[in-house]
Protein backbone atom coordinates (compact mmCIF):
# COMPACT_ATOMS: atom_id res chain seq x y z
CA UNK A 1 0.00 0.00 0.00
CA UNK A 2 2.72 2.39 0.54
CA UNK A 3 4.26 1.79 -2.35
CA UNK A 4 1.32 2.82 -4.19
CA UNK A 5 0.66 5.64 -2.29
CA UNK A 6 4.35 6.53 -2.83
CA UNK A 7 3.79 6.12 -7.01
CA UNK A 8 0.45 7.94 -6.90
CA UNK A 9 2.25 10.95 -4.98
CA UNK A 10 5.24 10.93 -7.28
CA UNK A 11 2.91 10.97 -10.66
CA UNK A 12 0.84 13.79 -9.29
CA UNK A 13 4.02 15.85 -8.95
CA UNK A 14 4.86 15.14 -12.04
CA UNK A 15 1.79 15.58 -13.56
CA UNK A 16 1.15 18.93 -11.71
CA UNK A 17 4.31 21.83 -11.42
CA UNK A 18 4.80 24.01 -8.89
CA UNK A 19 4.46 27.57 -9.23
CA UNK A 20 6.34 30.70 -7.23
CA UNK A 21 6.30 34.31 -8.67
CA UNK A 22 5.81 33.21 -12.52
CA UNK A 23 8.66 30.64 -11.77
CA UNK A 24 7.44 27.31 -12.55
CA UNK A 25 9.00 23.83 -11.92
CA UNK A 26 8.53 20.88 -13.86
CA UNK A 27 9.20 17.10 -14.85
CA UNK A 28 11.62 17.02 -11.24
CA UNK A 29 13.27 13.69 -10.12
CA UNK A 30 16.25 12.56 -7.72
CA UNK A 31 18.62 9.72 -8.42
CA UNK A 32 21.70 8.35 -6.48
CA UNK A 33 24.17 6.08 -7.43
CA UNK A 34 23.09 3.31 -5.36
CA UNK A 35 21.42 2.03 -2.57
CA UNK A 36 24.88 3.05 0.00
CA UNK A 37 25.65 6.35 -2.18
CA UNK A 38 26.97 9.24 -0.32
CA UNK A 39 25.50 11.77 -3.65
CA UNK A 40 22.77 12.45 -5.70
CA UNK A 41 21.48 14.94 -8.15
CA UNK A 42 18.05 16.54 -9.09
CA UNK A 43 17.11 17.36 -12.33
CA UNK A 44 14.01 19.49 -13.61
CA UNK A 45 12.85 22.45 -16.22
CA UNK A 46 12.50 26.04 -14.93
CA UNK A 47 10.26 28.38 -16.55
CA UNK A 48 10.37 31.47 -15.89
CA UNK A 49 6.06 33.05 -16.86
CA UNK A 50 6.69 36.53 -15.32
CA UNK A 51 8.11 39.46 -16.69
CA UNK A 52 11.58 39.98 -15.35
CA UNK A 53 14.89 37.76 -15.12
CA UNK A 54 15.56 35.55 -12.38
CA UNK A 55 18.37 33.29 -11.33
CA UNK A 56 18.28 30.33 -9.27
CA UNK A 57 20.87 30.71 -6.39
CA UNK A 58 20.55 28.00 -3.82
CA UNK A 59 19.43 24.88 -3.07
CA UNK A 60 18.45 22.79 0.63
CA UNK A 61 17.78 19.93 1.60
CA UNK A 62 17.24 18.12 4.95
CA UNK A 63 18.63 14.42 3.78
CA UNK A 64 22.19 15.53 2.52
CA UNK A 65 25.03 17.70 4.40
CA UNK A 66 25.77 19.89 1.87
CA UNK A 67 23.86 20.55 -1.44
CA UNK A 68 25.20 22.65 -4.34
CA UNK A 69 24.55 23.80 -8.11
CA UNK A 70 26.70 22.05 -10.14
CA UNK A 71 27.37 21.86 -13.96
CA UNK A 72 30.16 20.06 -16.37
CA UNK A 73 32.60 21.81 -17.71
CA UNK A 74 35.53 20.70 -19.89
CA UNK A 75 38.95 21.41 -18.42
CA UNK A 76 42.04 22.13 -19.34
CA UNK A 77 43.50 19.03 -20.74
CA UNK A 78 39.91 17.85 -22.11
CA UNK A 79 38.87 15.91 -18.70
CA UNK A 80 34.95 16.47 -17.92
CA UNK A 81 34.38 17.25 -14.52
CA UNK A 82 31.73 18.28 -12.25
CA UNK A 83 32.11 21.89 -10.79
CA UNK A 84 29.56 23.84 -8.68
CA UNK A 85 28.40 26.86 -10.02
CA UNK A 86 28.38 29.66 -7.28
CA UNK A 87 26.77 32.08 -8.95
CA UNK A 88 23.52 29.57 -9.90
CA UNK A 89 21.46 29.51 -12.86
CA UNK A 90 20.08 32.27 -14.58
CA UNK A 91 16.66 31.72 -16.11
CA UNK A 92 15.69 35.17 -18.52
CA UNK A 93 11.94 36.29 -18.27
CA UNK A 94 9.62 34.19 -20.67
CA UNK A 95 12.39 31.40 -20.87
CA UNK A 96 13.26 28.35 -19.36
CA UNK A 97 16.53 26.10 -18.08
CA UNK A 98 17.24 22.95 -17.89
CA UNK A 99 18.72 20.81 -15.18
CA UNK A 100 19.53 17.49 -17.11
CA UNK A 101 21.82 14.82 -16.58
CA UNK A 102 25.40 15.55 -18.36
CA UNK A 103 24.61 19.17 -17.41
CA UNK A 104 23.65 21.32 -14.91
CA UNK A 105 21.58 20.01 -11.79
CA UNK A 106 21.02 20.32 -7.64
CA UNK A 107 23.64 18.05 -6.22
CA UNK A 108 23.53 16.31 -2.89
CA UNK A 109 25.93 15.55 -1.31
CA UNK A 110 26.82 13.24 2.42
CA UNK A 111 23.34 12.39 2.02
CA UNK A 112 21.72 11.08 5.53
CA UNK A 113 19.99 8.43 3.93
CA UNK A 114 19.57 6.36 0.88
CA UNK A 115 17.17 7.75 -2.02
CA UNK A 116 14.99 4.94 -2.92
CA UNK A 117 13.06 4.20 -5.93
CA UNK A 118 9.95 5.88 -5.17
CA UNK A 119 10.60 8.22 -2.45
CA UNK A 120 9.26 11.96 -2.63
CA UNK A 121 11.93 14.45 -1.22
CA UNK A 122 11.20 17.76 -0.19
CA UNK A 123 13.80 20.68 -1.56
CA UNK A 124 13.87 23.98 -1.28
CA UNK A 125 14.80 26.20 -4.04
CA UNK A 126 16.07 29.79 -3.36
CA UNK A 127 15.96 32.54 -6.31
CA UNK A 128 17.02 35.72 -6.74
CA UNK A 129 13.72 37.11 -7.14
CA UNK A 130 11.11 34.86 -6.51
CA UNK A 131 12.28 33.60 -2.90
CA UNK A 132 12.15 30.35 -1.59
CA UNK A 133 10.20 27.90 -3.19
CA UNK A 134 9.76 24.22 -1.54
CA UNK A 135 8.91 21.48 -4.30
CA UNK A 136 8.52 17.38 -3.50
CA UNK A 137 10.97 15.50 -6.03
CA UNK A 138 10.06 12.10 -6.61
CA UNK A 139 13.24 9.17 -6.70
CA UNK A 140 13.17 8.23 -10.06
CA UNK A 141 16.67 5.73 -10.29
CA UNK A 142 15.46 4.56 -14.05
CA UNK A 143 16.22 8.15 -15.77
Amino acid sequence: MRLLSSLVAATLLVACPVFADGIQIKDAYARSSGHMAKSGAAFMVIENQGSTDDRLIAASAEFAKKVELHTHRESTDGVMQMVEVPEGFAVAAGQSHALARGGDHVMFMGLTRSLNQGDVLTVTLTFEKAGEMAIEVPVDLNR
